[in-house]
């Protein structure tokens, strides 16, 4: 079972990049699809939470917090991308986190990676450098977004893994609360380029349809990771490339060349090996 919320969560968040890139082309700032993606599943899971009974909570425990604010540094750092680069590319990126877990079992847990881990990141960082695109203005800057978002959705899961005692729609409220409040941070920052009184219907439309699929999302990859073993439950994560390249052809019919499929191999396969093989994933915040 958590493989298939994995699955349906994977083709949410798909469909959630490819709104995404769609609204930034009818002219809205990344930082207004970054508070739809933060506001509207926050809205909704507040009612599911109140209508389910759910008891929700803020303080405590202390992982929550690291949970919460890793993934908002995450999500910013995505929909930053997502609005600059094809979004297969970006997932891609941003989905070979589980190399990065078991990078950081070294400091934090004192255990040195095999030399087959150092291997995968040579391999993923190769992989990232092939699809980065240097004629795009600030290409570098973009990808390094989206490794950083990488980075810090390794954080958020594996603390997302050691809160099975919460509720489900406790993990999201709280985590979308925080969000909301790393974007409205981001939002007033950029104040001048939002221009948000000039967004036509269809960019609204495309809005919600990001905050529908962003919960549909969150709710799935929540219920896959509480129940599952993390490592194992994130292969099936990697097909949201698949699927946003599948839209991206369809939608705008977007070729993609030999090079870049070499990229995304080399960063999907040692990554896909690197969650299956993992010793380390959940025991970095016990």
């Amino acid at each position: 079972m958590p493989y298939l919320w994995m699955l349906c969560g994977s083709f949410a968040f798909a469909l959630m990049g490819i709104q995404a890139r769609a609204a930034k082309e009818y002219g809205c700032a990344w930082p207004v699809i970054a508070l739809a993606r933060a506001s509207l599943p926050l809205l909704f899971g507040v009612i599911i939470a109140r209508a389910s009974g759910a008891r929700l909570v803020f303080w405590r425990p202390r992982i929550l917090w690291i949970r919460s604010i890793a993934g908002s540094v995450s999500l910013v750092c995505t929909f930053y991308a997502l609005t600059h680069l094809p979004v297969a590319y970006v997932f891609t990126v941003t989905n070979m986190f589980p190399v990065w877990v078991a990078v950081l079992s070294w400091p934090l847990l004192g255990e040195a990676p095999p030399a087959s881990v150092w291997l995968s990141m040579a391999c993923a960082i190769t992989g990232v450098w092939l699809i980065h695109e240097p004629s795009l203005e600030g290409a570098n800057w973009i990808i390094l977004c989206a490794v950083a978002a990488s980075l810090s959705t390794a954080v958020a899961m594996l603390g997302l893994h050691r809160l099975r005692e919460l509720d489900i729609w406790a993990i999201v409220v709280h985590f979308s609360a925080v969000a909301l409040m790393f974007c409205l941070v981001t939002a007033l920052v950029n104040w001048e380029e939002l221009h948000v009184s000039a967004l036509g219907v269809r960019v609204w439309w495309l809005l919600l349809g990001i905050g529908v699929s962003a919960t549909v999302g969150q709710l799935c990859l929540t219920k896959a990771f509480v129940a599952g073993a993390p490592g194992k439950v994130s292969v099936v994560a990697l097909l949201q490339v698949p699927f946003a390249l599948a839209l991206e052809g369809l939608i705008w019919d977007r070729a993609v060349n030999v090079v870049t499929v070499l990229g995304i191999v080399l960063i999907l396969v040692p990554t896909a090996w690197v969650m299956i093989s993992n010793r380390s994933e959940g025991q970095l915040f016990d």
